[in-house]
């Protein structure tokens, strides 16, 4: 599957919901479905700057040139956010990452349901994310 058509997918899946409160429960679920973070990888250099709860990611370069991203968080709705931009990112190659346009974060309308501070969390996780693929793009 392409980024695009994960992210059309989410947006399908967020469109069956009109209320914001069943849209945060979505969102809690997806943060539910995170697999374990290891604790060996809860270090200040994976955690997230800019994010107003503690956010950590790491990512891997995979045998067939895809990168696999891990993350967590210490608040719920935040951890769902962290599951979503997995979901979107994680299995694919470094190029595609960097150009990708997330359309899916206006779409769905989280970036204005969310606190400034949350939204500034946001664009922080996905920059590193982003920094995480060029610095594998550089290396190829």
């Amino acid at each position: 599957m392409t980024i695009n058509d994960i992210q059309d997918e989410i947006i399908e899946e967020f469109s069956q919901f009109d209320d914001w409160m069943d849209r945060y429960s979505l969102l809690i679920d997806y943060g539910n479905s995170l697999p374990a973070f290891p604790e060996n990888c809860r270090t200040e250099q994976n955690l997230i700057d800019g994010c107003q709860s503690r956010v950590w990611f790491t990512c891997r370069m995979n045998n067939d040139g895809t990168i696999t991203y891990e993350g967590d968080s210490d608040a719920i709705l935040v951890k769902g956010i962290v599951a979503l931009l997995i979901r979107v990112l994680s299995g694919h190659k470094p190029r595609e990452i960097v150009d990708a346009d997330l359309y899916f974060i206006d779409r769905i309308q989280l970036r204005e349901h969310l606190s400034p501070t949350r939204s500034n969390g946001l664009a922080a996780m996905l920059k590193q994310m982003r920094l995480f693929a060029l610095a594998f793009l550089s290396k190829q």
